[in-house]
């Protein structure tokens, strides 16, 4: 996971909401955050960095300030075992059963006026 802080010109909440709506769109971010003091946008995830400057500078000035790896919370090491416990206590995944053909299969057959087998099939 990737944090990646872009300064972006954000006036009013229309320009806000066009770019979160781009960023959102791109495939990776996992979360988005907006200061609207200091202009600052607030990518989390595995997205391009590059990628997301350049779709933000369709709509006004983009800088990229920073990538750096996203901070996790630590968890106490007896949560960690309870969630392994608890992935391992789940089910299996259910079997699914396809239907190749919900309607009976029909003859299906050309009829055609003129069939001569010496003509152009092409044409």
């Amino acid at each position: 996971m990737k944090k990646i802080v872009l300064k972006l010109v954000i006036e009013d909440e229309k320009s806000k909401r066009k770019a979160m709506k781009a960023i959102a769109g791109v495939e990776g971010v996992e979360s988005v955050a907006v200061d609207m003091k200091e202009r600052k946008i607030t990518v989390i995830g595995e997205a391009d960095p590059v990628y997301l400057t350049v779709k933000l500078r369709k709509f006004r000035f983009t800088e990229l300030l920073s990538v750096g790896p996203a901070k996790e919370e630590k968890k106490p090491e007896t949560e960690k075992k309870e969630e392994k416990k608890e992935q391992k206590k789940s089910d299996p995944p259910p079997v699914v059963y396809l239907n190749p053909s919900s309607y009976p299969p029909y003859p299906y057959t050309v009829v055609t006026e003129d069939y001569n087998p010496n003509t152009c099939t092409i044409c």
